[in-house]
């Protein structure tokens, strides 16, 4: 220790300062927990900067003194989010720092865990602690003693002041006075009354949002809607130079999807949605932690306090569409073939079959055992099949109704083409008042000062070049579909609803269409298949409560599957010992009305000769008469049949290898002429050769042998 380091020592303010601590750097820490704070409590932290007057009164330069000022305006329950306070560890550990100060414990940590970590680091590495009540050493049994009180004070004096927030915000929301986020749509008066948006086309953008997703079911058709037809969402401005002012953003998922899940729209005061889980938050994102609450877990529910676009049942309803969009459920239409794709449960299990896609088919399947305990395929069946069954109940049951669909439909789509006409009314009145406001700032304008009069006619010609765009779009649009129905459409629609089928079949309805039709009458469809076999049993259960069974035919793999397997072999044997070959067969199996297996539709003798052999009920083949022999065959000569079991080789292909010219061969002048072939040794291992030989070879020999007549 040099002189003057000496001298400083003696002259210390308090005794437990030495000189290891004054060789060390000083640390001021400063914090103040929310930004709001920083504006309102500008004296706090005036009197924290002033901390650095107190270092160098205890001792320490002013060059060797250094500021944390990083935790502003971030709150101290936690060390996440706080790179201050986690740099001031660092350094202490680093044995840097000799003092650290602060105006009270409370800003260095108001959790006991992060508090006493600061207490450990400090007494390892002889860091001192100083407030403006005192220099505290944590080494010291009796200063830790104290400061370890009163860190546990300032965390209880965080929970209390919690507590008593909380309670004030909820106190408050009970009454239904506690004033949250708007969604689109609202507006809150000076009052702090809650209105629908004052503005007519943002009330029915809302109320098209809605009505659509009722029309739907998902919000990608809600979202698409809207981009289709140029509908943009009115928003609020909440902060910035334009804060209050409407603006018209375009149409995103997320935004609709939160509107659809709002309980304002339902008309109900809510809090407590989105309550916070600890355990969920993130290392430096202390606002993360949000969770969904179930609707009967809101801490408050007051129904009927707000201005509401939509009932309450429907809000219900939104939900659990959306619940169902997202689960193995019922579910939207989609675009897959296949008709009853979220409808059909297995009726072995009770569980709900799933739907494939492969080679252009769909099936349905049950392999809920398979996924979860490895079991077996429960069941399936081909899908093409019970949808032709369920679309032959479902058109027969829509035959009364084909006058209350016409009428239906047309007032449909008259109310859907007068919205349409609304909303373009709209968008044009909000152009011409644009324009004529454009106008009236540009005649406002004193002639003389040009710099801002051409700008204000700059955005003039902007908003009349906006308003005649509008209205040439607008023109197209009613040229292209008229408000009102024309009477040949209205005939044509009641000639399509007459015509079900046609209907049904027609090139512009959709498999979504269909499947939409579908689900408004089918509630849940029961499929249980009948062993093996190709029978189904198919249960339908009708919305209203009403079922309907009925049984259907599948494709199945194999004859043997087929449930009339022992009467259609016990017919074929007896068309047999009738005397009938197998193509007179197969041709009275499908004048009778029997079906094979798999997707064919008639039987053929290939299938009667292969039903027989597989049950071993083929005759058994008579011996072949032995060959005549041939008088006068030189040494080197052979017949067919010889050749043929010298080769060990059928005798069909060695008379096609006679007919190819691929062997020397004559004919006999016998009243039936037979083949007699030439072959000596060399000519026999050739054969064998080319009989060991693929058949692609044998195409590639070389010119065929030729020919020797009698």
């Amino acid at each position: 220790m040099g002189p003057a380091l000496a001298r400083q020592v003696a002259h210390l303010p308090h005794s437990k300062i030495g000189p290891r601590h004054l060789q060390r750097r000083a640390l001021v820490y400063i914090r103040q927990s929310t930004p709001q704070q920083l504006i309102r409590h500008t004296e706090s932290t005036k009197l924290q900067y002033a901390l650095t007057d107190r270092a160098h009164h205890l001792g320490w330069a002013r060059d060797r003194i250094e500021v944390i000022d990083e935790d502003l305006g971030r709150s101290g329950a936690s060390a996440m989010g706080r790179p201050g306070f986690q740099r001031l560890v660092a350094e202490v550990g680093l044995e840097q720092i000799g003092v650290i100060l602060a105006i009270e414990v409370s800003r260095f940590a108001r959790s006991c865990l992060d508090w006493y970590q600061l207490l450990e680091v400090c007494a390892l590495f002889g860091t001192l602690i100083a407030d403006s009540d005192g220099v505290y050493d944590p080494a010291d049994y009796n200063d830790r003693l104290l400061l370890g009180l009163r860190g546990t004070m300032s965390e209880a004096e965080l929970h209390l002041i919690k507590r008593r927030m909380h309670d004030g915000r909820l106190a408050k929301a009970r009454r239904g006075e506690l004033a949250m986020a708007l969604p689109i749509g609202y507006r809150r008066r000076p009052s702090g009354e809650v209105v629908k948006e004052p503005d007519e086309q943002a009330r029915t953008v809302v109320e098209t949002v809605f009505e659509q997703f009722v029309a739907r079911g998902t919000v990608t058709g809600v979202l698409r809607y809207l981009i289709e037809h140029g509908v943009q969402l009115p928003v609020r401005e909440r902060s910035g130079p334009r804060k209050g002012e409407l603006s018209w953003r375009r149409p995103s998922r997320m935004t609709l999807h939160c509107m659809l899940e709002n309980p304002i729209y339902g008309g109900a005061y809510v809090w407590g949605r989105r309550p916070t889980d600890a355990r969920r938050k993130q290392p430096g994102r202390p606002g993360t932690g949000r969770t969904v609450a179930a609707l009967g877990d809101w801490q408050v529910f007051l129904p009927d306090r707000m201005p509401a676009y939509i009932s309450w049942e429907q809000y219900l309803a939104n939900r659990r569409q959306l619940q169902a969009n997202r689960v193995q459920a019922k579910g939207t239409p989609r675009k897959g073939s296949a008709l009853l794709s979220g409808l059909i449960s297995c009726g072995r299990c009770g569980l709900r079959m799933s739907t494939q896609y492969g080679s252009g088919w769909a099936r349905y399947s049950c392999g809920q055992a398979i996924a979860h305990y490895g079991e077996p395929l429960c069941q399936s069946l081909a899908g093409r099949v019970l949808d032709a069954e369920v679309e032959r109940l479902v058109l027969q049951a829509l035959e009364p109704a084909s006058l209350e669909i016409s009428l239906e439909v047309a007032a449909q789509v008259e109310t859907e083409r007068t919205r349409h006409r609304k909303t373009w009314q709209q968008r044009l009145e909000r152009a011409q008042y644009e324009a004529a406001r454009a106008l009236r700032q540009y005649d406002a304008v004193e002639p003389e000062n040009r710099l801002v009069a051409r700008t204000l006619e700059q955005q003039l010609e902007q908003k009349l070049a906006a308003q005649q765009q509008l209205q040439e779009e607008y023109a197209r649009h009613l040229a292209e579909e008229p408000s009102v129905l024309a009477e040949q459409e209205r005939a044509t629609i009641r000639a399509l609803a007459a015509d079900i089928p046609g209907l049904w079949h027609a090139e512009t309805t959709t498999i979504i269409d269909r499947k939409q039709i579908v689900r408004q009458l089918v509630d849940r469809i029961e499929v249980t298949v009948l062993g093996k076999t190709e029978r189904v049993q198919v249960r339908v259960l009708w919305a209203g409560g009403h079922e309907t069974s009925t049984e259907t035919v599948r494709p199945v793999g194999r004859l043997d599957q087929l449930s009339y397997i022992d009467d259609l072999i016990a017919r074929i044997l007896a068309l047999r010992e009738d005397g009938l070959p197998s193509r007179l067969i197969a041709e009275q199996l499908n004048t009778e009305g029997w079906r094979p297996a798999k997707r064919r539709t008639t039987f053929s003798a290939e299938m009667v000769r292969a039903l027989l052999s597989r049950r071993g009920l083929t005759r058994r083949k008579l011996p072949r008469p032995k060959e005549r022999p041939i008088a006068g065959l030189a040494a080197n000569e052979w017949t067919l049949a010889a050749l043929a079991a010298e080769l060990s080789m059928p005798h069909v292909t060695l008379y096609s290898w006679v007919q190819k010219g691929r062997l020397q061969a004559r004919k006999t002048d016998e009243a039936q002429a037979r083949w007699v072939i030439c072959a000596d040794a060399a000519e026999l291992e050739r054969l064998r050769e080319l009989r060991r030989a693929p058949r692609s070879r044998w195409a590639r020999q070389d010119e065929p042998a030729p020919v020797v007549g009698p």
